[in-house]
């Protein structure tokens, strides 16, 4: 589901100085900062982090290392908890992702969490690849101008959701018609057409996200078919919210799950 950017070839002689650790499972998984500021102090609380993220999420989550690793990455980006991104970022990129993985799935991020959350999130990944000994400058994805993104925003939108948004766009009131070109122009031509993710892991990454926020149920089953629609199975999205149930918790998990339900009638 990951093509383009920089390849392991581009990255290897960097990635050779990240530091080592845990990798998908264990106190680094889900508690960055848990490390020096909570070990000593909450063990028995971080006993049953890791004994539920190795025996009951890791088990029956997203099993491809690389997808597991930048969900989780795109689900605390929308939480908002930047002392935990350093571990993941570095979890990431020991699963095999590339700088330009990393940097793709943030910014796809942005049309559903807004720009201030996304900056601050890449300050924290740009500071870790550094320290990791990586470039944090990605290869540029874009594949549409000024002049283009709308047009090609809106093919891509007919692509994964239907003639209905053309229903959509005709029936919005006057004053708010501009937003409907946002949406298309920026959230789908200047985001989905890029390169790097393909449609299939970009939905799968705008799944989880909108269930992280929590009260855009409405929008999180429309991208539940929309993530059918482009060739992601049921399985793998309630794969995906087991994914980010230890940083969403139950409520908004069982929310997702419904969603799906909802989706596949």
């Amino acid at each position: 589901q990951l093509t383009g950017g920089k390849t392991a070839a581009g990255e290897a002689a960097e990635r050779q100085a990240l530091p080592t650790g845990t990798q998908a499972v264990g106190r680094g998984a889900g508690t960055v900062g848990g490390g020096s500021r909570m070990e000593g102090y909450d063990k028995k609380f971080l006993e049953i982090e890791e004994r539920f993220l190795a025996g009951e999420i890791v088990p029956n989550g997203l099993k491809d290392a690389k997808i597991r690793a930048l969900i989780g990455l795109a689900c605390l980006t929308a939480l908002h908890t930047t002392e935990e991104l350093p571990q993941k970022v570095r979890e990431t990129v020991d699963s095999g992702a590339s700088v330009t993985e990393v940097k793709e799935t943030l910014y796809h991020t942005t049309s559903y969490i807004g720009f201030p959350r996304v900056k601050e999130a890449l300050s924290a990944v740009n500071d870790t690849l550094r320290e990791a000994g990586l470039d944090p400058e990605e290869e540029d994805q874009g594949t549409v101008t000024p002049q283009t993104r709308l047009e090609k925003g809106l093919a891509v939108q007919v692509e994964i959701f239907g003639n209905s948004i053309y229903a959509m766009r005709k029936n919005a009131p006057a004053e708010t018609r501009h937003i409907q070109d946002c949406l298309s122009a920026n959230c789908f031509g200047d985001y989905y057409t890029s390169g790097t993710l393909d449609l299939k892991m970009r939905e799968l990454i705008t799944f989880p996200v909108i269930c992280a926020i929590g009260g855009c149920e409405p929008q999180a089953t429309a991208h539940a078919k929309a993530n059918l629609n482009v060739g992601n199975t049921k399985q793998t999205l309630i794969e995906a919210v087991t994914t980010c149930l230890p940083y969403i918790g139950y409520p908004r998990a069982l929310n997702a799950l419904s969603c799906i339900d909802n989706a596949c009638k």
